[in-house]
């Protein structure tokens, strides 16, 4: 046998141990019993796709098939403010014709584009490897729950205060990582997620241990609260004010533009600061740490600023989903999250801003639209991701980077 056909042999062997398991024996509940049922179907398919691309690999490395880079028309600065504005327009006007569901998953994206954002700046702008991110997520989320639950503090009020716990926690973590790059940085922040996620676990009379907190209010609009009823005597709602018929579509419609209100702030300032010297720093640091000190930059209070402002996006981010969901508790903080996030600033592009977004939006949104493979969600997650790295590692919009040409 050729040495191809060999190695298509024992990857498909290896594929039918591993998947047989996870794919092929399921078990299901028959009255009182547990009975073990297989399902052949689904490993049948994973080895026959793994035998065939092991089988034609080598004629695909020696035409060297790559994806190529997206070609997009150059736009003019004032070409490009008009397109933002178109694109930020449909999105204000979209959600008062769509359908409510298509709205609530939205809002679900734009959460993520400003976890997305955030962990941009240290992962794709600093180059620093965090596997943590979630922690900071779950202190903004926290902070505005406890601060309404102990002192009955606001969604607005504890908005910024939300950011800047995530922003001190963010600090906190950055002086042990001082000198550390890399695998030992990425097993050092994975720590710091789950122990977050620990700690709120365990300290159950401040944070309700795994029940979590319930009961946390929606966001108001200028202090008028968009409910069917008003929650202190003799208060108004903001139906009853404009002399409407409430509709629960409208807080849903509220918590979208309110997250798109947020998501565009959190790309605003993260664009104003890749374009001050802070975002320069941040460039030299992933480039080369020994240049970025010799050119007289400080490369302790570079990480430190890329791990404050990173946290402090996850903060804003944090808060406004406590407020959404109106319940948080730590089994929605865990390191698939983390993963989640990461998977989208790679797929997206590191440094790149609009490639963050669309990966958002697509990693939100397909597995909404397909439903029916749920079981294997994350099995064709991986499975993309692979082939990601494989043909295209650069992302699906790299950033742009000035560079010079020489002359011929």
């Amino acid at each position: 046998m050729t040495m191809p056909f060999k190695n298509a042999l024992a990857a498909a062997l290896l594929t039918a141990i591993l998947t047989t398991p996870l794919l092929g024996l399921q078990l299901q509940l028959d009255a009182y019993r547990v009975v073990l049922h297989a399902h052949w179907t689904p490993v049948l398919i994973a080895v026959s796709a793994v035998f065939v691309f092991q089988l034609f690999k080598p004629l695909l490395a020696r035409s060297r098939m790559r994806v190529p880079a997206p070609v997009w028309p150059t736009l003019r600065p004032q070409q490009q403010r008009y397109a933002v504005l178109a694109l930020l327009v449909l999105a204000l006007v979209w959600p008062f014709f769509g359908a409510r569901g298509h709205v609530d998953i939205a809002t679900l994206a734009l959460i993520y584009i400003m976890l997305g954002l955030g962990l941009n700046i240290v992962v794709g702008f600093a180059g620093l490897l965090d596997l943590g991110y979630v922690g900071f997520y779950a202190v903004g989320a926290y902070t505005y729950a406890l601060l309404y639950q102990y002192f009955g503090l606001t969604f607005w009020q504890c908005l910024p205060l939300a950011a800047g716990m995530s922003a001190l926690f963010g600090l906190i973590l950055g002086f042990p990582v001082l000198r550390l790059r890399g695998d030992y940085l990425a097993i050092v922040t994975l720590g710091f997620g789950e122990i977050i996620r620990l700690l709120l676990n365990n300290l159950s009379p401040i944070t309700g241990g795994p029940d979590g907190i319930s009961g946390i209010p929606k966001p108001s609009v200028f202090g008028i609260e968009m409910a069917r009823h008003a929650s202190v005597e003799g208060g108004t709602t903001f139906h009853a004010l404009l002399d409407m018929r409430y509709q629960g579509g409208h807080m849903v419609i509220f918590l979208y533009l309110l997250a798109l209100l947020l998501a565009s702030l959190s790309y605003v300032v993260s664009s104003r600061l890749l374009r001050m010297p802070m975002g320069r720093a941040w460039e030299a640091l992933r480039d080369d740490e020994v240049a970025c000190r010799s050119l007289g930059l400080n490369p302790t209070r570079i990480k430190l600023s890329a791990f404050t402002l990173g946290a402090a996006f996850a903060g804003l981010a944090g808060s406004f989903f406590a407020a959404r969901q109106g319940l948080v508790n730590p089994e929605s903080f865990t390191f698939i999250e983390s993963a989640l996030i990461l998977a989208i600033v790679v797929l997206g592009g590191m440094g790149s801003q609009w490639g963050v977004i669309l990966a958002a939006i697509l990693l939100t949104v397909l597995p909404e639209l397909a439903r029916s493979f749920a079981q294997y969600r994350m099995l064709l997650f991986g499975l993309v991701m692979v082939l990601m790295m494989m043909w295209r590692p650069q992302g699906l919009l790299p950033a742009r980077r000035p560079h010079v040409e020489l002359p011929q």
